[in-house]
């Protein structure tokens, strides 16, 4: 653990822990609540959804997916995925790859000296016991409708970690990775009229970095102020009685 790596032991993890392994050659991570006895409870696309949007998120789309091992797990198979809401192995979970675990309450500098996203947070966990609590929880009902910029995996593990949800039609959900993709075009966007400052490459790319860096931290749910706590029992009458769930996106309107 670290600001290198956030790479952990099996032997280090623990329940309520949130865990996360790197798909497709460490383009994005796959995210998920440590439950203890080597289970695993995570988000994906639902039995039933749709797949396939003609671009290259299809292949994040399906990455999200519970992993199909060519011998059976015993623990995994033949489950019910209607609602999303998924408990693997840790084998499976991880599909091969290593495991990292995200990080909680760090401070500015160190959120900022992260390059890459969707791997720590300002904001706070809370006690394992509630994190536990909440996956299990949404396990039976659900976490509303798979999105990957507004309602993905790693906005469902923020979310049983934290209990804060974003309340309203922001293009962005909890998710640093989500941040990560669009803080990359808005940085190019934004820093452009700067590069009459400088015409050095070095400069341009200094403004173009700090630029990036900045709309990750303002997209941080530590930070966000479009956020509330809720907690998961009344969460789960949100989405299905007293809320209207955006078609595709998962993203809870209070009525």
């Amino acid at each position: 653990m670290g600001l290198l790596s956030n790479r952990i032991s099996r032997d280090d993890i623990r329940p309520g822990d949130h865990i996360y392994s790197w798909r497709i050659a460490y383009t994005y991570a796959h995210h998920g609540i440590y439950i203890g006895d080597g289970k695993v409870v995570h988000f994906t696309r639902g039995r039933g959804e749709e797949l396939g949007t003609g671009t290259v998120l299809d292949v994040f789309l399906l990455s999200s997916g519970p992993s199909h091992r060519a011998d059976l797990c015993q623990t995994c198979d033949h489950q019910d995925n209607s609602n999303g809401v998924v408990c693997s192995c840790l084998d499976c979970f991880l599909a091969g790859g290593a495991l990292y675990r995200f990080e909680y309450s760090v401070s500015s500098a160190f959120f900022l000296a992260k390059a890459r996203g969707g791997t720590c947070t300002l904001a706070e966990a809370d006690p394992p016991e509630t994190v536990v609590h909440r996956a299990t929880y949404l396990l039976e009902n659900g976490f509303g409708c798979y999105n990957i910029f507004k309602n993905n995996c790693e906005d469902f593990t923020i979310y049983c970690k934290t209990g804060l949800l974003v309340i309203d039609r922001n293009p962005i959900g909890r998710s640093g990775q989500a941040a990560s993709i669009l803080g990359a075009p808005f940085a190019a966007i934004f820093s452009s009229p700067l590069r009459f400052l400088t015409t050095d490459i070095t400069g341009m790319t200094v403004v173009a970095v700090g630029m990036y860096c900045l709309s990750r931290y303002a997209a941080d749910i530590g930070v966000r102020r479009d956020v509330s706590k809720i907690a998961v029992d009344d969460l789960a009458v949100k989405l299905g009685l007293n809320a209207q769930v955006i078609p595709t996106t998962g993203t809870v309107q209070l009525l």
